[in-house]
């Protein structure tokens, strides 16, 4: 498998394993542990891609995986053709309860296989072409004829596939008519005005919003219309569904109460109009912890949520179910930490100049003893070492036995965690409020 990897891709997992983030990419190449989820997660995709729609929330502890458990999701829908997008909820720049706030940050980080964020320009002018294309295999006396009975023929077609979400929010239609006028017409400010503001982004110039006949900014209520519009164009323009991850949702315990209550309440308009069939091709899931899911502060507050998203985990984890509408991250042991480095280590070690000696030195003896000693440091909480550990492993010692040949780690190197290096989550995930920074021995030797 190692062969196969581009030194691209192996050089972004690396760089972001070095920072200490989850990588945006290459996620398949780390998973640990999540084969017993697979089954159903395809399963959940196709249904999306039949048309249906899916919602998951995951439940782990900090330091259990989760942002690595919707991204390695996110990028196996990409594999198979679908569209993502991934929302960081924050009470000032993202609160859930302002919808169209929401779906700006959709826009702004919606993303395919081909295209980058912001992918959402590129998505509309795929569906023009899209749409041309169709218009022209249902019609193809049309193919040299003249300009204006192809532009009907597509309008005809433009209006048909629009028909539901025109009945909710015409002005999205509208939009999109302007904005495939604008195009066709050369009419570039036109065109980008009316791309923004079908994104969602305040302010556009009033101009350009006159050209298509709308007026004012996109509400709350008009951001779940332009949401399922988006899910149109995303199909007519080849992408089976949409893969949306709502992160950080569990920050919603420190704000406000009122707030709070209206950020449930918003996603449990969410899900009744996933359960009503309303957002074909949306496949959302969001992140928590069990104080989250189970705690005062959290989803009880509002009991109908509370209900959809009820769960027993009450039996051993193994025999969770995997197609409930919430699952739980086991989160790292031991074993899974040093499977872990070493997957990385061979990783590290296939684009290393020094790759004999990366894996000599940095062998599954020492990946074990590192992994035991950051585990140790951070009050023995396994679960909450992967993060620290891949960072130490990677930049602290694989980076410098690759660059200089007389470097041993266990002789060379001290194990050493600052308090800047923890995380506010991490500090409290071990019941700390400091770190003070101390060596710890590596040698194995007595």
């Amino acid at each position: 498998m190692a062969a196969e990897v581009s030194n691209r891709r192996r050089r972004e997992v690396i760089a972001a394993l070095r920072r200490g983030t989850v990588p945006e990419s290459g996620l398949d190449l780390l998973a640990v542990g999540l084969d017993r989820f697979v089954p159903a997660l395809d399963a959940e995709l196709e249904s999306v891609r039949d048309g249906a729609a899916v919602f998951k929330a995951v439940r782990g502890e900090y330091g259990a995986g989760k942002t690595f458990f919707t991204r390695h999701l996110a990028e196996r829908a990409l594999r198979q053709g679908f569209a993502a997008a991934e929302v960081q909820i924050s009470e000032t720049e993202t609160p859930l309860h302002r919808l169209e706030t929401v779906y700006r940050r959709i826009t702004e980080s919606l993303r395919t296989s081909s295209l980058p964020p912001s992918a959402f320009r590129g998505v509309l002018d795929s569906w023009l072409f899209t749409l041309e294309g169709d218009a022209l295999a249902a019609n193809p006396s049309l193919e040299h004829g003249d300009e204006v009975a192809l532009g009907r023929a597509v309008d005809a077609l433009l209006e048909s596939r629009l028909a539901e979400v025109s009945t909710r929010t015409p002005v999205f239609a509208q939009a999109l008519r302007g904005y495939r006028a604008a195009a066709i017409s050369g009419d570039a400010a036109t065109a980008d005005g009316l791309a923004a503001w079908m994104a969602g982004q305040p302010q556009v110039a009033a101009s350009a919003k006159r050209s298509a006949g709308i007026r004012g900014e996109l509400d709350h209520f008009g951001a779940m219309g332009f949401l399922q519009g988006l899910l149109t164009v995303l199909r007519d323009a080849g992408h089976p569904g949409l893969v949306l991850v709502l992160d950080e949702v569990e920050t919603l315990q420190r704000v406000r109460g009122d707030v709070r209550d209206k950020a449930f309440n918003a996603l449990r308009q969410l899900i009744d109009e996933i359960d009503a069939g309303r957002f074909p091709g949306l496949y959302l899931l969001i992140t928590g912890t069990p104080a989250f899911y189970d705690g005062p502060s959290g989803i009880p507050r509002l009991p109908p949520l509370a209900q959809r998203l009820a769960t027993d985990f009450g039996t051993d984890a193994r025999f969770d179910n995997p197609r409930a509408v919430q699952i739980r991250l086991p989160g790292f042991d031991h074993t899974a930490l040093v499977s872990l480095g070493v997957k990385v280590r061979d990783l590290y070690a296939d684009g290393a100049h020094g790759n004999e000696r990366v894996r000599g030195r940095v062998d599954d003896g020492y990946v074990d003893t590192l992994a035991s000693a950051v585990a140790g440091r951070l009050g023995g909480r396994v679960g909450v070492a992967p993060r620290v550990f891949l960072k130490k492993l990677v930049a602290d010692v694989m980076d410098r036995v690759d660059q200089f040949e007389d470097f041993e780690p266990r002789r060379d190197y001290a194990l050493t965690v600052g308090s800047s290096e923890v995380t506010e989550e991490e500090r409290a995930a071990v019941g700390a409020r400091s770190l003070d920074e101390i060596d710890l021995d590596l040698d194995t030797h007595d």
